[in-house]
């Protein structure tokens, strides 16, 4: 009786492990806010992170986005991919190590056209050392990562 409980015991624990690691498609603030509520097309239209306003909200893919305008949240709601963060807005550089990060707003990038977050401005300087390379290691360890459910 003493080993079932045990082997129950262990099965329960990685159970719980495996549901506590599992990774959302999209990385949300403990408010469940994508971006940690800063507006993902102002990176695009004013060149910098903006905080969006919750009367300019849209629920997308399990999280809640805000935007700065009606104008903005339609844009977003027009064409998601173009304006939402890759790698579901966690950390570039940490899925580039086949990790998950959170990220800080202030650290961010727009290249060939994506928005890339960052955890903070001295992982950006990291992530930033091989941009090429990063996003190459990235791309290829996201699927992987979303495989982890």
């Amino acid at each position: 009786m003493r080993t079932s409980a045990l082997v129950f015991a262990g099965f329960l624990t990685l159970t719980l492990a495996a549901a506590a690691s599992a990774v959302e498609p999209v990385f949300t603030d403990d408010l469940g806010q994508a971006v940690r509520g800063f507006d993902p097309v102002a990176y695009f239209t004013d060149g910098k992170p903006v905080p969006g306003q919750a009367e300019f909200s849209f629920p997308y893919q399990g999280a809640i986005w805000r935007f700065t305008s009606a104008e903005h949240r339609d844009l977003f709601k027009a064409d998601p991919a173009k304006y939402a963060p890759q790698y579901g807005g966690y950390c570039a550089y940490a899925v580039s190590l086949g990790k998950t990060a959170p990220i800080d707003p202030q650290a961010w990038r727009i290249v060939e056209g994506k928005l890339y977050l960052n955890k903070n401005p001295g992982i950006q300087k990291d992530w930033e050392e091989d941009i090429p390379g990063n996003i190459s290691k990235g791309d290829a360890n996201w699927p992987r990562i979303l495989a982890r459910k």
